[in-house]
C-alpha cells in the first residue's frame, strides 16, 4: 500500500501524471483486476460434460463465479477509494458516484477534457514565451522539448523543426553564432 502514498493529488493541468501513477500503484499493489477487466456477469448457460448432472456443473460454475466476483468486487472498491482519496476535493465533488471504477475514471477523464483547452494554451503560451536563462542549455532544451511533448495526448503535437526553431529563437543574443551555423 506504500505505492499508493506516491500518486499525486489530481488537479487541473496533472491529469497525465496523476492516471500513470494512480495505475502504476494498483499494478504494484495488485488490486488492478476493477481496472483491467470488467464487471463479471452472472452465468446462464451450464455446459456439462456426459457424466456430470446439472447440479454438478452449476455448484462448480456458481461457486467459480461467486470467487471471481468477490475478488473483483473488493479490487473495484480498492480502486474507487484510491481514486476518490487522491483527487483534489473541488474536482471530486464535481464527479458524480459510480458503481465501477471504469465508469469513474471515464468521468474524471471527461471532467479533465473540459479543461484541456486553457491546459493547452497554457502550454503553448509557455512554449513562446520560455527563454534561456542560462542554467545549462540541456536542461533548457529538455525542459522545453518536455513542455512540446505534452502537448502530444491533446493532438497538438508541434514538429521537430518547428521545435528547434522554438528553442533557437529562445537563446540570448551570446548564442547567436550557434544559431546562424545551424541554420546554414
Amino acid at each position: 500500500m506504500a505505492f499508493i502514498s506516491h500518486v499525486p493529488l489530481f488537479e487541473v493541468g496533472n491529469y497525465r501524471v496523476w492516471r500513470e501513477k494512480y495505475e502504476l500503484a494498483l499494478v504494484l499493489s495488485e488490486n488492478d483486476l476493477a481496472v483491467t477487466s470488467t464487471c463479471l456477469t452472472e452465468p446462464v448457460d451450464l455446459v456439462r460434460e456426459d457424466n456430470e448432472t446439472d447440479a454438478e456443473v452449476h455448484v462448480e460454475v456458481r461457486m467459480k463465479y461467486d470467487l471471481e466476483r468477490k475478488k473483483w468486487d473488493i479490487s473495484n472498491r480498492k480502486c474507487l477509494m484510491v481514486a476518490k482519496s487522491t483527487i483534489l476535493d473541488a474536482i471530486r465533488e464535481s464527479i458524480p458516484d459510480c458503481d465501477t471504477t471504469i465508469e469513474y475514471l471515464k468521468k474524471v477523464e471527461s471532467q479533465f477534457t473540459g479543461s484541456s483547452k486553457a491546459y493547452a494554451s497554457t502550454l503553448i503560451t509557455k512554449l513562446f514565451n520560455e527563454k534561456y536563462t542560462g542554467d545549462g542549455i540541456i536542461e533548457h532544451i529538455i525542459k522545453t522539448c518536455n513542455t512540446a511533448s505534452k502537448l502530444k495526448p491533446m493532438n497538438l503535437g508541434l514538429k521537430d523543426e518547428f521545435l528547434i526553431h522554438l528553442v533557437l529563437d529562445s537563446l540570448p543574443k551570446e548564442y547567436e553564432t550557434f544559431v546562424v551555423n545551424y541554420n546554414m
